[in-house]
């Protein structure tokens, strides 16, 4: 019952707590969250797994400036990230607590950067409290800010450079900050800053900031903080030439604007399905969020959620290639404007009775159809999960059918407790189970084949996961080609179908695990 008590002491004007001690209650909160059971389950394809084996290439051979995957030029995307996985792997040896590290606690900072950032935004406390615990507690930040994935370091750099923007009205000095922020955001995550440095700018202007244009602190924070990343795309163009400008740039950043890239493609409003499977029960306080900024759109933390939401979610909406995780910037700026909301609520009431309590109704029904489903699957966190959320949203319904302002609490500590629960479960990274376990078939190669072999599988695909875990490179290939490399001495790892339209005559079978088989010639 943390977040009550927070919220409870917080609202209580004769308790006066130093903005110290709230920031540290923030980060404790949200470190716990995002690093418990951090490591207990294997890494995800696509992106955990390139990441781990990249930074696992620099672990080992000392590569930093041209990063390699399997040997080959890694080229796809700025090196931050896998710089951070192998200084970790350095201190805590290449596992995937190790590997998640870095992305969660820098997600984590996040939430008491967007506290700073409402502070700030609205000259008041309580929103900014509540728009940072309702960022605390939304499902897809927690679970997707735990991968070792970009886009949690990119919306906490994001978020400081915001909170530098707007203490800069105060102090010019903190102006330095913007453009090494900008720099972070290059080295991590690319072209992104483009669409992150337009939203900001636009800000700037439309807050009436344009003396902060003229401050050398401005110019000179942006041409040092920007240097290493400068430096480094140089040192890449130099190095590969024209092909990495075609793979950085051209592939990876503006073909994603104008063509579907790898059949990742979805209609206009792809990303507004997303927000409603995964939002609520903080959806619900969207729609009056977003009209409170409108109504003060001319005041600083209404133009920041429009021109945040409305630009991001546009752009991304425009965009032909679409990937769920590409809609995670535009959550800080919902989070603000659920603040807002929510601080009406606390502090005047207006309570739509019958629209809340009949979907927090519908979600304390759905808990209990979790009650079930994980009680035939034999999963007692999950099922204790399904209980407190049926309990938590039971008793936020009853409260606001009494027009009672401590439902907002209840939900906090509810969605806390959910949260933390499916974390400490192995169903937090649901999407392992679209493939077969990787583990087996990965100790099936380790033990039996010397590292950095070349295997070809008859899977459909390549999973970087595998090849990380059997420190093999495991190429997917057509019945054809696994002929031909049978017949060369080559390793293959076959499902049973495959094992029936090869002639494995003369071949060995060198183990068999989870329907695969792994073999070679004798």
């Amino acid at each position: 019952m943390y977040s009550i008590n927070i919220v409870k002491l917080f609202t209580k004007r004769a308790i006066v707590f130093p903005e110290k001690e709230w920031l540290f209650s923030l980060l404790v909160i949200s470190l716990v969250l995002w690093l418990i059971f951090l490591g207990n389950s294997p890494l995800r394809d696509w992106d955990e797994g390139t990441y781990a084996l990249v930074a696992r290439e620099i672990y080992r051979t000392g590569n930093w400036l041209y990063p390699t995957i399997q040997g080959e030029p890694f080229l796809l995307k700025p090196p931050l990230m896998q710089w951070l996985i192998a200084c970790c792997y350095h201190l805590g040896g290449v596992q995937e607590f190790t590997t998640r590290l870095p992305g969660a606690v820098l997600t984590a900072l996040g939430v008491p950067l967007l506290y700073l950032v409402g502070r700030l935004a609205f000259q008041q406390s309580l929103p900014a409290l509540f728009a940072a615990l309702v960022y605390l507690t939304m499902l897809p930040v927690v679970r997707h800010g735990r991968l070792a994935m970009l886009d949690g370091m990119t919306i906490s750099f994001f978020l400081l450079l915001l909170f530098c923007l707007l203490k800069a009205r105060q102090n010019r000095k903190y102006a330095l900050g913007v453009g090494f922020c900008l720099g972070l955001i290059i080295l991590t995550k690319g072209m992104i800053v483009l669409l992150l440095g337009a939203i900001a700018c636009l800000f700037l202007l439309a807050d009436r900031q344009l003396a902060l244009l003229k401050s050398p602190y401005l110019w000179v924070g942006i041409l040092l903080g920007n240097a290493p990343a400068i430096a480094w795309y140089i040192a890449q163009w130099q190095h590969y030439g024209n092909t990495f400008l075609e793979v950085h740039f051209q592939a990876q950043a503006f073909d994603r604007l104008v063509q579907t890239v790898e059949g990742n493609s979805g209609p206009v409003w792809y990303y507004l399905l997303e927000l409603l499977k995964y939002g609520f029960p903080w959806l619900l306080f969207l729609p009056g969020g977003l009209y409170l900024a409108w109504k003060e759109r001319y005041h600083t933390w209404g133009s920041l959620v429009l021109l945040g939401t409305i630009i991001y979610l546009g752009t991304i909406s425009l965009m032909r290639t679409k990937l769920p995780w590409y809609v995670m910037p535009v959550y800080p700026f919902l989070a603000l404007a659920i603040g807002a909301r929510l601080s009406k609520i606390w502090q005047h009431g207006n309570f739509r009775v019958r629209t809340w309590t009949i979907f927090l109704t519908i979600i304390a029904v759905a808990g209990l159809g979790g009650c079930v489903y994980f009680y035939l699957k034999k999963q007692p966190v999950l099922i204790v999960m399904s209980i407190i959320l049926t309990i938590s949203m039971s008793i936020a319904a009853w409260l606001i059918k009494k027009r009672d302002r401590n439902f907002i609490p209840v939900i906090f500590a509810g969605m806390y407790l959910v949260l933390a629960l499916l974390m400490s479960s192995q169903s937090w990274i649901w999407e392992l189970k679209e493939a077969f376990p990787v583990k087996p078939v990965a100790d099936l190669i380790r033990v039996n084949v010397s590292p950095g072999t070349q295997i070809y599988t008859s899977f459909a695909y390549g999973r970087p996961s595998l090849d990380f875990y059997s420190d093999c490179k495991v190429t997917a290939a057509t019945v054809p080609i696994l002929k031909k490399m049978l017949s060369n001495k080559s390793y293959l790892l076959l499902d049973n179908i495959a094992l029936q339209q090869l002639n494995l005559t003369g071949s060995k079978v060198i183990g068999a695990v989870n329907g695969f088989t792994l073999i070679t010639k004798n």
